[in-house]
């Protein structure tokens, strides 16, 4: 009885043995026969607030999107559907030739929707926060492209962060609602008969100069009875334009710093320049504007 008792452990040990190895060859067999994932090998250097510089070996070819956080940011996290500001850096990866770029121009502000934004950017950008530096790898894309793109995006802010100012008395109050654009409730006293400039909050971006293309949200308030005749908060997307354009805007921010917000108090002898009214033709108004980011004319030193 032992000797046969033996003989068959013996038996079932040498056909689990060999039912193992072949199991261990068969996943080592699936193991080879799947396609090895070859990331984009892709290099971004420079500060924040500058144009990137990318590095990587053309033609880059890649099959599907990949993405990476050059580093996150550390502002308020996107909200599908609201704003967005972004600057962009798009490179052709067969050759590394710039296709176009935002830096020496003005930022893009777009809804955050795969519909605004094209799938791809869309997919980057959600979840992420403003302050972050996104690289974006993506094949051709049919008729759109015919080449692999190479994208860095830089998630802006769209309204001010700064540091709370103390308002000098006999101003209107500046207040600010559950969305972050701003209130104004207005006092009972004569209009002034100067420009007046109060910083609300103080950023700590660079200076503005009196020529530089600004990027802004506003509003604008009537003095006498802080009815409001303008806003860019209604669709929420902020725009650029020069500020040689508004002289009021541009003697009142000029030396202000991106990231602040600015209640300007505007006396009929200035031309208002981003609104035009009959309506509003001898009237003492109000803006508040949040400096997103300002940029001397390309070739303008700074």
């Amino acid at each position: 009885m032992t000797g046969d008792g033996s003989e068959g452990g013996t038996v079932r040990r040498r056909v689990t043995a060999l039912t193992a190895a072949v199991v261990a060859a068969a996943l080592g067999l699936a193991a080879c026969s799947e396609p090895e994932v070859v990331l984009p090998d892709v290099t971004v250097s420079g500060d924040a607030g500058a144009a990137p510089t990318l590095t990587y070996v053309t033609p880059l070819v890649v099959d599907d999107a990949y993405r990476e956080t050059v580093w996150p940011g550390t502002g308020p996290r996107l909200v599908d559907g609201e704003p967005v500001l972004i600057d962009y850096w798009l490179e052709n990866g067969d050759d590394a030739s710039l296709v176009k770029e935002s830096y020496s121009s003005t930022p893009t502000s777009q809804l955050l929707t795969a519909e605004d934004l094209g799938a791809d950017l869309y997919t980057s950008l959600r979840g992420q926060s403003v302050g972050a530096r996104l690289l974006q790898v993506a094949p051709p894309q049919g008729g759109t492209t015919s080449y692999t793109t190479v994208t860095v995006i830089d998630v802006l802010p769209t309204r001010a962060e700064g540091e709370p100012i103390d308002p000098r008395e006999g101003l209107p109050t500046v207040g600010e609602d559950e969305d972050g654009a701003p209130t104004f409730t207005p006092v009972d006293a004569d209009a002034p008969t100067d420009l007046v400039v109060q910083a609300v909050l103080r950023g700590t971006g660079r200076q503005v100069g009196a020529g530089d293309t600004v990027t802004v949200q506003y509003t604008g308030w009537t003095w006498t009875d802080g009815e409001q005749f303008d806003t860019t908060w209604s669709s929420g997307l902020p725009v650029s334009f020069s500020l040689q354009d508004v002289p009021a805007w541009s003697e009142g921010l000029e030396d202000q710093t991106v990231g602040s917000r600015v209640l300007l108090v505007v006396p009929p002898s200035y031309a208002l320049g981003v609104t035009e009214s009959t309506e509003l033709e001898g009237q003492t108004v109000a803006f508040v504007v949040d400096v997103l980011d300002a940029r001397a004319p390309e070739g303008a030193s700074e």
